[in-house]
């Protein structure tokens, strides 16, 4: 078995790295790009997330693709960091470079109590397809990774292996996210994943990932239901109420309609997926928030609401995911991934992959005021 040699690239701490630079406005563009298509070295920045940290710190995190936009081959996991909520962005650092190696799907979340960033990642070998890795050809397989930075993203600890710990034996390909994970009110820490059986086609599941240490171990969680002819798998997850806990979903072959999923034991066991039809979507990621805003719970949706890779939104429910009836279009152009961040009790960050001629010219961030989602 071949294992990655973890050529692990730790962020400078001088001066310069922590440098302040505009944000990219192309002509012609209402795009704010922190990663832009072409730039610091590579051909294709895609798979947005974002987190705050405890001290106000944004960490915009991305899968940097050298060679160009598909799925395997060269890929970096790449950051830049904002001291002002977003309005300039740090030069990129690179959390995690393997050689010619995949290095990717970025779940970052933050210990509300001592301000650690866990940040959850995925590998496999840049010469082994999707494909082959699902069919059981592949030289290596898809492997799950941690990191965990202590001081806002500046630095990272060595990589650590935990995939026996969180994917089954016959699973092929396996995604971390994309986009934050969340810590309960009752301290666990939950990552949404999703996986795909070794022989079996594209059949697979979303699940969920856990810690109950702050991040240090981790373990396998609940998997959703199967429902026939549907194919749930890049995930979302939210707290709601009483600890409740809800996993929204990308779904193939479902009439352009995202599925939801419930838990009320921590994502141990999860009810049987349904239907969100007021969730519109081009099978394509998506990212859910709750934050309390004036005391209240509310729940924030980020996708492109379209059935094509466009239209980048934000919708909003009052009432926990029953009714998704306020919304704000970002974006009226091509739209693929998202990862949304609260920046106040005012104000909700979304990174999103946007371009006036393609989704995947860059990644765009704005700060959008919660009064505006009507």
């Amino acid at each position: 078995m071949l294992l990655p040699l973890l050529a692990f690239m730790m962020a400078c701490n001088d001066d310069n790295s922590e440098r302040i630079y505009p944000k990219l406005e192309p002509p012609g563009s209402v795009l704010s790009y922190v990663f832009q298509q072409g730039g610091d070295g590579y051909s294709c920045f895609r798979i947005p997330a974002i987190v705050m940290t405890k001290s106000g710190t944004l960490l915009a995190f991305a899968e940097g693709r050298k060679n160009g936009c598909g799925d395997e081959d060269d890929i970096d996991l790449v950051l830049k960091r904002s001291l002002d909520t977003g309005k300039t962005w740090s030069k990129l650092s690179v959390v995690w470079s393997d050689a010619e190696n995949t290095c990717g799907n970025p779940v970052p979340i933050v210990d509300r109590n001592t301000g650690k960033i866990v940040l959850l990642m995925t590998w496999n070998r840049g010469d082994d397809a999707i494909g082959t890795i699902n069919a059981g050809t592949s030289k290596d397989t898809r492997r799950v990774y941690l990191t965990s930075s202590s001081n806002d993203g500046v630095s990272w600890e060595p990589v650590k292996e935990i995939t026996s710990s969180v994917k089954k034996a016959g699973w092929g390909w396996y995604a971390t996210g994309p986009c934050h994970g969340i810590q309960t009110a009752a301290g666990r820490m939950i990552a949404p994943c999703d996986y795909i059986e070794v022989g079996a086609g594209r059949r697979g599941n979303s699940h969920v990932i856990y810690s109950d240490d702050a991040g240090v171990t981790w373990q396998l969680g609940g998997i959703v239901p199967t429902v026939e002819g549907v194919n749930p798998n890049e995930s979302t997850v939210a707290e709601l109420s009483g600890g409740k806990l809800l996993l929204n979903m990308r779904v193939g072959n479902n009439e352009n309609l995202r599925m939801s999923s419930t838990s009320t034991d921590g994502g141990i066991t999860w009810s049987t997926p349904y239907n969100e039809p007021q969730l519109i979507d081009p099978v394509c990621q998506g990212s859910l928030l709750s934050a309390t805003i004036g005391g209240s719970l509310q729940l924030f949706f980020s996708n492109p609401a379209a059935t094509t890779r466009r239209t980048m939104t934000i919708k909003l429910s009052t009432d926990e995911g029953a009714k998704w009836d306020k919304k704000n279009i970002v974006f009226d152009g091509p739209a693929g991934y998202s990862d949304l961040v609260q920046l106040s009790g005012t104000h909700i960050g979304l990174l999103y992959e946007a371009g006036v001629a393609k989704y995947t010219n860059g990644i765009a961030f704005k700060s959008v005021a919660i009064a505006n989602i009507k």
